[in-house]
């Protein structure tokens, strides 16, 4: 007798099957499974999915939107003004509190793994004490991987590389920085190559926010994939945000790209909150930000798409929904093509997954029984509707259920119901 089994609904890649589960683990995946189970989910006509993945957020600083005060300007400066005052006031309870509250969120969206950087500029490390405990709190059900990020600069704050050292020697699993907030050009370059020998030294992944700016100039990018190259990094190095790609030279761009490629580094960008900070400056024509994708893409360069903030002093909106990020990101890059469209859902799940370096994942026999069963018909349709999670299961068990989004209608001569789902 299995445990759990999910009878009849749609693969990502159109396959109808049923999975069944024993455990934690994946028993079988075929057509149809004839066989006893404790709990039977169905989910004939639904899109049964892996797991959602976001692979760049701030666990530390969620849910404290206006505290201390609202982010006036809306740039990104304010709110690490407003952040470097909040991270040294906030309790290392009330940020466990709230980094719990948004776990049950992201759980009930199905979004069961999140690489998040934890602030290590304070020399009192309360943001990397407050994230090791919810990472242990949470790890029955998601699966939370922490990156030592120094958000003052490892080299602008006066303790930013002994607190990186510090943080990693705490457990922290991910070498972070922030080269393009050195007070130079130079001291931004020698952060990377800096970063990446710890990365190296210690056999541990890299991801750096690189090039979070509008400024074409800033192309540490360019330094992490020599140093990547250079040390073997490839394939667990990551350049979080490459926002400045959106206003650089197409000449350097058309020489950037095939080294990033060549190297292995993967790229996050986090359209929700890239489109939303940057171009602050501008008039008009005014810049949105986002990276090159499909290019990056068309090279065989693995982009996924990031949450980034919820509710933050970077961002007043938010609900943990991975679609959502996928839906604006599908927008703004122009992915509109069906395969595009398609690639988007991909994205947020197999795509994370792999750039976060994730054991287990997928539907198919022995991997980890995680997944989630969406009120839609596939992945394209999934991202227009952002639908509903009838139900999420985690290492095994059911950890969540929702409602189909169907509509009541009293309207004389219509039906007594409406679904946004095609065909109706």
């Amino acid at each position: 007798m299995f445990d759990l089994l999910v009878k009849g609904g749609t693969l990502p890649d159109g396959q109808v099957a049923d999975i069944a589960i024993t455990g934690d683990r994946i028993a079988e995946v075929a057509p149809k499974i004839d066989a006893d189970a404790r709990e039977v989910i169905d989910a004939t006509g639904d899109l049964v999915a892996p797991p959602f993945v976001d692979p760049h957020f701030h666990m530390d600083a969620t849910l404290s939107y206006g505290l201390p005060r609202v982010n006036a300007s809306g740039t990104l400066l304010e709110g690490i003004s407003l952040w470097g005052e909040l991270r040294d006031i906030a309790t290392v309870d009330e940020m466990v509190e709230r980094a719990l509250r948004y776990c049950d969120w992201a759980v009930s969206m199905g979004l069961l793994a999140v690489r998040t950087h934890v602030d290590t500029t304070p020399d009192h490390l309360n943001t990397v004490t407050a994230m090791l405990e919810v990472k242990e709190k949470v790890k029955p059900y998601l699966d939370l991987q922490l990156v030592a990020f120094p958000q003052d600069g490892l080299y602008r704050a006066p303790t930013g590389r002994q607190n990186v050292i510090r943080a990693l020697d705490m457990g922290v699993d991910v070498v972070g920085g922030i080269p393009h907030f050195e007070r130079t050009m130079a001291d931004g370059a020698a952060s990377v190559r800096d970063l990446c020998e710890i990365a190296a030294d210690r056999g541990l992944p890299i991801d750096l926010h690189c090039d979070e700016t509008d400024d074409p100039h800033s192309r540490h990018v360019e330094t992490l994939a020599y140093e990547v190259q250079r040390l073997g990094l490839g394939g667990r190095a990551t350049g979080s945000h490459l926002t400045s790609m959106h206003s650089m030279d197409n000449y350097y761009v058309s020489k950037l790209l095939p080294l990033i490629a060549e190297a292995g580094v993967a790229a996050i960008p986090n359209p929700l909150i890239n489109i939303v900070l940057q171009g602050r400056h501008d008039t008009f024509p005014k810049r949105r930000g986002l990276t090159r994708v499909k290019e990056m893409q068309a090279l065989g360069i693995d982009v996924g798409w990031g949450q980034d903030c919820v509710l933050d002093p970077w961002y007043s909106l938010g609900t943990a929904d991975m679609l959502d990020v996928a839906f604006m990101g599908l927008h703004v890059a122009q992915m509109t093509h069906p395969d595009e469209m398609a690639r988007c859902f991909t994205m947020v799940t197999e795509t994370n997954a792999k750039i976060v370096g994730l054991d287990g994942y997928g539907l198919a026999k022995g991997c980890m029984a995680s997944l989630v069963v969406l009120d839609a018909a596939d992945p394209t349709e999934a991202v227009r509707l952002r639908p509903s999670r009838l139900a999420v299961v985690s290492k095994g068990k059911v950890v969540s259920r929702s409602a189909r989004g169907d509509g009541a209608l009293s309207i004389p001569g219509r039906p007594d119901a409406v679904r946004r789902r095609r065909g109706g």
